[in-house]
């Protein structure tokens, strides 16, 4: 059975004629059904018979056919008088899969209820027809006329006999545009959808399959006829190839003219000459020399020189480019850079339009109004914020420049940026041109909660019993009042203010201080709620529960909240009542920052990037035309990429090497610090890489394929190290004497239950082979989560693994104290002293002995900074096993097979980290000496 899932759904729809809102149903079936049959990815087996080894018994499913009509049987109730009847109509939907014996089915009662019965036999039209439940001769049902819906995805269903392909409303198709196959010729052109053509070959109009479409090939070159069921297959494949909401259409090269022209040729384009652009997509499209020239003067100049043209009227203006050979080559190369800017752009089979004059062309070409529609939204939306303080009519003099302008402000221009989600709607954002104004030396910009905070904040809230929510600020900028003195001459988009001059009074988007503006007026409003930013991190508001005994927090990341509170819909509300903002998505947090969150079976937080992942995996596939092999480690152990010799990527591949670094970083910070160590170790190779190094990160990136399923687990219960020997050792009479830890005075009074920190460190000597330098790697939990992690190359060349892990050693000791420091800042009660495991026995010893001694003076700095923190009392060293040190995840290229009992407790383990035998967390005395 070959064919996807949701491709077998269609068609069982389709062949049924099953009404669109019962897809669901029909998708379980589907489903159902591929368990019992074989599939060629099982070596012809059934995947049941995979999973159980025992022969399945099919003989049920061809009793009936989905959307079959039947007749179901109701309590006997023929004694009474007058009968109502034993049967009713309902339809066949599936199996009675949970519900009865093996003969029970799935029926969908004309109410639209379902219902399992084991009494069901067909609808049949001949002598075993139940008369009393179908139309006798004579009589009529309702009619049934076509429905084109938006979505199979329906909240309602409609009484529709005739059958309807859930699809796109035809309507919806009008201006949608698609790249064709290539001709003969190994031309592309792009065609766009311009009106419906009905074909009626039956008694009933409008069916699905009367349906064609006109399209208009490569601006008019030509017209075509497809079908809808053509016309949606080229659709799907141009929205399989836009995963790239941002993705441009750049041209590569001009390949050939028409012209000269005159504005009689059918031809002419509002320019003398039109250039034939090739896109990097294989579409071919005249294109009005004009434009071209005026977006790349530089690829007008190097065509019109190869072709003899520079003497011709209307190519005469290219010849200051290709004075010297030297300068042409230099200008190419600039503009490669320049010119993509202005090139057409499509998203989702639509054309985004550059400007408000191309948006209003576009829909004229439609024949709809989505831009306008789409640009009186947004500017309905910025007047709703009183934006805008209109002042008159602007009064131009000879040069063009207000000569009423109000005194003291600057003029700066506005323009519209545009984009097609991918269910089709068009959006529109009015944006300021912030750069004509001046450099604001105060600041301008807000800051942003750390993740590590953020981590932090969701486990105190599960630490606390707090509800955790997520809440965003709609249009947040506009809450803030700028400070700047602007304004604006309002343009077309502007309907009846055209040419009026619109103080900007709002922190518009674009202007430079919007960020900072929007910054104070939430500081106001948290601090007329009663919230106080954490010294520690600003972005961090907390204050004291109204039963005092736990602090709530608001997490800030610009206009995303994360609240954890006694009750958070209060918090939400009182946004909303008092202080007038527009929050979206407020409720139990669900998804923020590019993370999931969702609780285990057992009620465990769990922080999942899984979306993010999948989006990664969407543009590999959009990059590669393939998924990833999936890996069992993120490179080969004992891999050493900075001595790849294989040749330099080309210009192609280096972008897609800083994409994909850039993903890997950001899916470092969402919690997946297994990849850290390799892509700290690939990061290296951005202004260069290697083929050889790009193939690493893909297969990164089939690691991450691999374990997609790997989180972050909230676990708050406090770990168990009463098993490890607290050394009682008297530092009174060294360097360091009677030697305290450092505790700030302007801390929070400590509320809500304490918190053990647990971290583990480690080092990798000679891990670049060419510098000779190693890594530190550090691992930080809070009971027993982990909250934040290391990994990077230390400065300095060490000869030997006791230096470098003395180095490490005194890194992991600033990021405890910081650690500490930070709970501190947040109202964090500690319990006792911080716990720090190490695999070097040496340089545990050297750390925590008093009389040992410093046998090399190049260390002597980071021998002090660990050994009076261990003399000081709040931090305790102990050696571990190495093969047991989860550091070791951060710090080298490791197997799978050394790291899966660590990275299974860590990331991919439901239970408690403590029910785990394999690691030292637990504080097991055998394991932790």
């Amino acid at each position: 059975m070959f064919g996807t899932t949701l491709e077998w759904t269609n068609r069982v729809l389709n062949f049924s004629g099953a009404r669109a809102c019962i897809w669901l149903l029909a998708l379980q079936y589907v489903v159902y059904l591929r368990n019992y049959l074989a599939s060629p990815a099982l070596g012809g087996q059934c995947p049941l018979f995979a999973l159980t080894g025992q022969t399945q018994d099919i003989s049920h499913l061809t009793h009936f056919y989905f959307n079959q009509p039947v007749y179901y049987r109701i309590d006997d109730n023929s004694r009474s008088f007058p009968s109502s009847g034993t049967e009713l109509k309902g339809h066949w939907v599936g199996f009675g899969e949970h519900v009865g014996d093996l003969m029970t089915w799935k029926i969908l009662t004309e109410d639209d209820d379902i219902i399992y019965r084991s009494s069901v036999r067909p609808a049949s039209s001949g002598f075993d027809m139940n008369r009393r439940l179908e139309s006798v001769e004579g009589e009529t049902g309702p009619s049934s006329l076509p429905v084109f819906v938006r979505s199979r995805h329906l909240d309602s269903c409609s009484d529709q006999s005739e059958f309807v392909m859930p699809t796109i409303n035809f309507e919806d198709l009008i201006g949608r545009t698609f790249l064709l196959p290539p001709n003969p010729k190994g031309e592309r052109h792009r065609a766009r959808v311009t009106k419906p053509l009905i074909e009626t070959s039956s008694d009933e109009p409008n069916l699905i399959q009367d349906l064609k479409f006109i399209l208009d090939v490569g601006d008019g070159i030509s017209k075509d006829i497809v079908t809808y069921n053509e016309l949606l297959e080229y659709i799907q494949k141009e929205e399989e190839r836009t995963l790239d909401p941002e993705q441009l259409f750049r041209y590569t090269r001009i390949i050939g003219h028409q012209g000269p022209l005159n504005q009689d040729d059918p031809h002419y384009k509002g320019s003398n000459y039109n250039v034939l652009v090739e896109w990097d997509t294989g579409e071919t499209t005249y294109e009005p020399l004009s434009i071209i020239a005026k977006d790349d003067p530089v690829t007008c100049a190097v065509y019109a020189k190869e072709n003899n043209l520079l003497d011709e009227k209307g190519w005469r203006r290219f010849k200051r480019f290709v004075k010297t050979h030297k300068r042409l080559i230099r200008n190419v190369k600039r503009n490669k850079i320049k010119h993509s800017r202005h090139n057409i752009k499509y998203m989702f089979g639509y054309q985004i339009p550059r400007d408000y004059e191309e948006a209003m062309e576009l829909d004229r070409k439609n024949g709809n109004t989505k831009w306008k529609e789409a640009i009186d939204l947004e500017l309905k939306q910025i007047d709703d914020y009183q934006t805008f303080k209109d002042i008159g009519k602007a009064e131009l003099d000879q040069k063009g420049q207000v000569k009423n302008a109000p005194e003291g402000y600057k003029k700066i221009r506005v323009h519209l940026v545009f984009a097609v989600k991918h269910d089709g709607r068009h959006k529109a954002r009015l944006v300021a041109d912030g750069h004509l104004t001046r450099n604001n030396t105060e600041g301008a910009y807000s800051g942003v909660v750390s993740l590590r905070s953020l981590r932090i904040v969701m486990f105190l809230s599960e630490l606390n019993t707090l509800k955790l929510w997520g809440a965003d600020i709609g249009n947040a900028y506009l809450e803030a009042f700028t400070e700047e003195k602007i304004f604006i001459v309002a343009g077309p988009e502007f309907g009846d203010r055209k040419g009026h001059i619109l103080i900007i009074s709002k922190a518009l988007y674009g202007l430079r201080t919007s960020g900072a503006r929007w910054h104070d007026r939430l500081f106001d409003v948290m601090r007329d709620m009663g919230f106080t930013p954490s010294k520690n991190d600003p972005d961090i508001w907390m204050r004291p529960s109204k039963d005092g005994k736990v602090y709530e927090y608001i997490a800030v990341y610009v206009d995303d909240l994360a609240i954890a509170g006694i009750d958070p819909a209060e918090i939400c509300q009182t946004l909303r009542d008092k202080f007038k903002f527009r929050l979206k998505g407020d409720g139990p947090l669900e998804y923020h920052l590019g993370c999931g969150y969702w609780r285990d079976p057992d009620g465990t937080l769990v922080a999942d990037p899984k979306k993010y992942i999948e989006k990664m995996m969407e543009w590999y596939e959009s990059e590669f035309g393939e998924r990833p092999r999936k890996m069992k480690t993120p490179l080969e152990p004992g891999d050493h990429p900075e001595i790849d010799d294989s040749p330099e990527c080309d210009e192609k591949d280096q972008s897609r090497y800083l994409t994909m670094i850039g993903q890997l970083q950001w899916l470092v910070a969402l919690g997946r610090f297994d990849v850290f160590c390799a892509t700290m170790t690939m990061s290296k190779f951005r202004p260069a890489p290697k083929e050889g190094h790009i193939s690493r990160l893909k297969r990164m990136y089939g690691y991450v394929l691999e374990t997609r399923t790997a989180a972050i687990r909230f676990h708050t219960a406090e770990p168990n190290y009463d098993d490890i020997e607290v050394p009682q050792h008297d530092w009174m009479r060294t360097v360091y004497g009677n030697v305290k830890e450092t505790i700030p005075q302007d801390i929070p009074e400590p509320r809500g239950k304490p918190v053990v920190t647990t971290s583990y460190v480690d080092a990798n000597l000679y891990h670049d082979v060419v510098t000779g330098k190693a890594v530190t790697a550090v691992l930080h939990l809070l009971n027993q989560t982990p909250v934040d992690w290391y990994s990077k190359k230390q400065g300095t060349v060490e000869t030997a693994t006791f230096g470098s892990e003395f180095s490490a050693a005194r890194t992991a000791t600033d990021q405890i104290v910081d650690l500490r420091n930070t709970l501190r800042y947040l109202g964090v009660p500690i319990k006792g002293r911080s716990y720090l495991f190490g695999d070097n026995k040496s340089v545990v010893t050297n750390a925590t002995i008093p009389t040992s001694v410093l046998s090399k003076r190049h260390h002597a700095l980071s021998y002090h900074r660990v050994r009076e923190a261990v003399a000081s009392g709040f931090l305790l060293f102990h050696w571990i096993d190495g093969k047991k040190n989860p550091a070791d995840i951060l710090s080298k290229h490791w197997t799978f097979v050394s790291v899966y009992p660590m990275l299974k407790s860590l990331l991919l383990w439901r239970g408690e980290t403590k029910d785990i035998k394999d690691i030292p967390a637990v504080g097991d005395k055998d394991k932790a000496n």
